[in-house]
């Protein structure tokens, strides 16, 4: 990690101030200041000996011009403080303190609902750099437009600074970040997402480098001027990442990983360049522990596509007797090759941040069961009695709903009461099954990685690779059904190598490489086995094939079982796309399947795979000389062997 210099900015002249957060004091340490206080010495020194962050905050408050700079301490007076702030003005809704005890509703610009990737840019020196996967631009450019949009840009408004931690505190392999943000809403989600405040900033000696992210709304305020409760510019969006430099900026949305910067744009984008320059492996993964019934734990991670089932696998409920499974991770995983030969993985994050509709106690129970208190939702529909509600939570929505736009709703308005990429934020320590490795300084050792998309038909329900080589191909191969998390037409299959292709920071066929690097260096014993599943596979008639959720677990034992099991064992069967399941080795006790789909679910189609890999060849040839030579000499061989 490269630490933050500061450079200097000639702000614009000042605009007409107008009103702003109420000035206080919390503790002995004051919080608030204004503008002009910033500058003056010993304010800042007085809340941190990091040189670098004073240096940086006082040339973006320069910059920005807020009417008021408040320093975060993460406490939960203060998310109290904040949330009542945001209710004042009516940017927050409280949900009813008997029902959902410290929670919020929130509803988001009807333009601002999701991810842009449209606008989301990887500013490395060389465009060779970003990769055919990435929008760039030339950083210099970049950085002069990123100084007009902001300059003057939190004119009242109150800057927040955010110190943060990506991963357990003390952990070898966490990152420290500062966000920069005009947002409450960021303030309290990061409290919820991240080790956020002054157990962050103690992290931070007066050497220690920090990944320095800032962010706003894009819409100053005039004196006098009323705000809306959700401020947004999307006419005006950006979200730069600058690899070389390690700093992040984000303009105009509020919403999701556009706005929360310790997500997506820190822990994967910027944390994929800081992994392949140091060894490890920063991607989009659930991690779970698992136990079988002879108390043998192990540890697994899954890389899926948004809303693909991932969060649900990652809190689900297995239905084999004698089966636990524990939420080590729901959505993120930093990889790191240990000196045994293993890979050690933990999540950098600190809450859940997954897609409400379809979340039921059917689907997710353990995800229900969590979003019980201190959480917000975003963009869901609210009840009468102050609740929160979205399809798929029950069978038959209560009467009297107001959806996500304000509105009265029915099931005969035309529209979806939430939006299909409404959002809860839920601490991760409330899940039930949360595991007691969540804040691991050293990781948990990981036995397999699985990859998975929607796919209705091709992709087998399971497939091991027969080598590490083979399982980055399967890896580089994701490819899914677009769903609301992202831009572009639902339904529609996109290829999404490793569920990353929205978040690799660099090139990706180097990315590719990297992964090939990164195996070469673990114990051949040791190493993670790779898989690729598929829970979506659909019969003639439109049907899915695997009943799905906690019967997944079946799938995760095979996985284990046959990731240490020799030929012999009769576990797998080989074949041209990999090693499958061997009929009967998926144990199918107790649900309603029969025999004739599970061969289904385990076959493939010689003549679909031909098409599967013509398709996979024209996407890699995006790549250029940066495809690793090795995914040639695999596909080659799987064609050859496909005519056997």
């Amino acid at each position: 990690m490269q630490p933050v210099s500061a450079s200097s900015y000639a702000p614009a002249p000042c605009a007409v101030p107008t009103q702003a957060h109420a000035q206080h004091e919390v503790g002995p340490m004051r919080k608030v200041f204004s503008k002009e206080d910033i500058p003056q010495e010993g304010v800042l020194e007085a809340w941190t000996v990091n040189s670098d962050l004073i240096s940086w905050v006082r040339e973006k408050v320069s910059l920005c011009t807020p009417d008021e700079v408040y320093l975060c301490d993460g406490s939960d007076e203060e998310y109290t403080e904040l949330c009542d702030l945001s209710v004042e003005k009516g940017s927050f809704i409280k949900l009813d303190e008997t029902l959902r005890p410290n929670s919020y509703l929130v509803r988001s610009d009807p333009d601002d609902v999701a991810r842009v990737e449209s606008k989301t840019f990887i500013c490395s020196e060389s465009k060779e750099d970003a990769g055919p996967t990435n929008n760039w631009k030339d950083p210099s450019v970049m950085k002069h437009e990123l100084q007009g949009k902001f300059s003057e840009c939190m004119k009242g408004r109150t800057m927040y600074v955010i110190p943060f931690c990506m991963g357990p505190i003390g952990s070898p392999m966490s990152k420290i970040g500062v966000e920069i943000s005009d947002s409450p809403y960021v303030v309290c989600n990061m409290k919820i997402m991240t080790r956020m405040g002054e157990q962050a900033l103690d992290k931070l000696t007066e050497a220690t480098p920090f990944i320095p992210c800032i962010h706003s709304v894009g819409q100053p305020l005039a004196h006098g001027e009323q705000d809306v409760p959700w401020p947004c510019n999307p006419d005006e969006t950006c979200i730069a990442h600058f690899p070389e430099t390690k700093e992040i900026w984000s303009f105009g949305s509020g919403y999701g990983g556009n706005a929360l910067l310790g997500k997506k744009c820190l822990a994967l984008r910027i944390a994929s360049v800081m992994a392949s320059e140091e060894g490890w492996l920063a991607e989009h993964m659930l991690i779970l522990k698992i136990t079988n019934s002879d108390s043998e734990v192990k540890f697994i991670t899954g890389a899926f596509p948004s809303a693909c089932g991932k969060t649900n696998l990652a809190m689900h409920t297995p239905t084999i007797p004698g089966c636990k499974v524990e939420c080590v991770g729901d959505d993120i995983a930093w990889l790191h090759p240990g000196d045994d030969g293993k890979l050690y993985a933990i999540n950098p994050e600190a809450g859940f941040f997954g897609v409400a509709p379809g979340t039921s106690m059917e689907s997710n129970p353990n995800a229900m069961k969590s979003l019980t208190e201190n959480c917000l939702f975003t963009n869901v529909a609210l009840t009468p009695a102050g609740d929160v509600w979205w399809e798929g939570m029950t069978d038959v929505p209560p009467d009297g709903l107001i959806d996500w736009r304000g509105n009265p709703w029915t099931p005969e308005s035309g529209t979806t009461a939430a939006h299909p990429n409404a959002r809860f934020t839920a601490p991760a320590s409330q899940c039930p099954v949360i595991a007691d490795e969540f804040d691991a300084p050293d990781g948990v050792p990981i036995s397999a990685i699985l990859f998975g998309g929607r796919r209705p038909g091709t992709i087998p329900l399971a497939c091991m690779a027969r080598s590490w080589e083979e399982g980055v191909l399967m890896g580089a191969s994701v490819s899914s059904q677009k769903t609301a998390a992202a831009e572009g037409t639902v339904g529609e299959i996109r290829h999404d190598p490793f569920a990353m292709k929205p978040f690799i920071g660099y090139n990706a066929g180097d990315y590719f490489r990297h992964w090939l690097e990164v195996g070469k260096g673990l114990d051949p014993e040791g190493a993670p086995k790779i898989f690729s599943v598929n829970w979506f596979r659909q019969d003639q008639e439109g049907n899915f094939m695997w009943p799905g959720f906690g019967d997944n677990s079946r799938v995760l034992e095979w996985a284990l079982k046959a990731a240490s099991a020799s030929e012999a064992e009769k576990l797998y069967v080989d074949s041209p796309i990999g090693l499958l399941p061997a009929p009967g080795s998926i144990d199918t006790r107790g649900i309603n399947i029969d025999a004739g789909t599970m061969e289904k679910l385990a076959s493939f189609d010689p003549t679909k795979w031909e098409a599967e890999i013509a398709g996979n060849r024209d996407y890699f040839e995006t790549f250029g000389k940066t495809l690793p030579p090795v995914f040639s000499k695999i596909l080659d061989a799987m064609e050859e062997d496909l005519q056997v």
